[in-house]
């Protein structure tokens, strides 16, 4: 993005990302966190991927299903649009696939993605077909609008993929869970809005095919503080606007050796560990759920930098590459060697 006017990238940044705020007590008001543990990533038995994020993690957790068809199992989505939508231009970014004043020329978002499984830059799109695919969109959202969302839906449908669209909530910009802090239709930090719902428990059913009330108790788990930087494709994770800090939460069965999935779970802009702590790996919902369903939950994060001052995830080229969409893209390898760490 460094060839882009200033104002422009600080225009796309603004609307792309979430206003920052003064981060809150991660733990408040929900008792059942429980306390990093610094570590490495090791190895488990994983018998399936799958990728969830919100907003810029949304973009993201969609360059990883399409690029790695073949080997994530499915993908969760709140608030974002489709694949390869910004096509490598902040202006595309801010007024097609946030705003809708610009369409996501979602037929040639399709046809891109033709061409480069043709040349293997990502997987064949055969793998998308029957593919999980849940996604959420909240009726109070002006940051990304519905009709973005409703692309993304298409987008998926389009290449055969079975997806659940839930689009009735009142919820603003954010990743909606029982243990939000956020008033259901507001768009605050740190973006965890609380709409009286669990689609944690939708989303992991519609992935699996069927899932196990969450754990109401004191987690059972280690949620492990790992470095990022031992798996970053330049061995230098601020280099690629990504925290020297990660988080994994493994279930004592996986830890046992017990067969369990792998999710893979992206923050949005501003709501990574920089910007509000563990807030997002606390209240996700994710490691409840996590307890009784043999599922270890990856926790990659983003950080800012001066090409991306909020710490989105790269789904609009901001580290200056062509690839960040496909294969080779450092941000979605650099996942992809935690994946592989843990045995997916």
């Amino acid at each position: 993005m460094r060839h882009l006017a200033r104002a422009a990238v600080a225009a796309a940044a603004l609307l792309l990302s979430l206003v920052t705020a003064a981060p809150p007590a991660a733990a408040a008001g929900n008792p059942y966190t429980t306390s990093p543990v610094s570590g490495s990533l090791s190895t488990y038995h994983i018998s399936g991927v799958y990728v969830a994020g919100v907003s810029a993690g949304g973009y993201l957790a969609t360059q990883l299903q399409v690029a790695y068809s073949g080997r994530i199992a499915g993908a969760a989505v709140f608030a974002a649009g489709p694949y390869y939508c910004a096509q490598n231009n902040v202006l595309q970014a801010l007024n097609g696939c946030g705003d809708n004043a610009w369409p996501t020329y979602l037929g040639n978002l399709e046809g891109y993605t033709r061409l480069w499984a043709s040349y293997g830059w990502i997987d064949p799109v055969r793998n998308l077909a029957g593919k999980p695919v849940y996604v959420y969109h909240g009726n109070s959202d002006g940051t990304v609008k519905k009709s973005v969302n409703d692309d993304l839906v298409s987008y998926f449908r389009d290449f055969g993929a079975s997806v659940q669209y839930d689009s009735g909530s009142a919820a603003g910009h954010a990743w909606v869970t029982p243990y939000g802090t956020v008033g259901c239709s507001a768009t605050a930090s740190p973006y965890l809005n609380d709409c009286g719902t669990d689609p944690q428990r939708a989303l992991l059913g519609k992935l699996f095919g069927g899932v196990v009330g969450p754990n109401t108790g004191p987690l059972g788990g280690t949620l492990v503080r790992f470095n990022q930087s031992s798996y970053a494709v330049n061995g230098y994770a601020p280099g690629l606007s990504m925290d020297p800090t990660g988080f994994a939460y493994v279930p004592a069965s996986c830890a046992a050796g017990a067969s369990c999935r792998l999710l893979v779970a992206l923050h949005g802009c501003v709501q990574g560990y920089g910007a509000v702590g563990t807030a997002f790996v606390d209240r996700s919902n994710l490691d409840q759920y996590a307890d009784t369903n043999n599922m270890i939950v990856l926790y990659p994060q983003a950080a800012a930098s001066g090409v991306n001052p909020n710490g989105c995830w790269d789904w609009w080229g901001y580290l200056g590459f062509t690839n960040y969409p496909i294969k080779g893209g450092a941000q979605i390898e650099t996942i992809m060697t935690m994946v592989r760490r843990l045995g997916g």
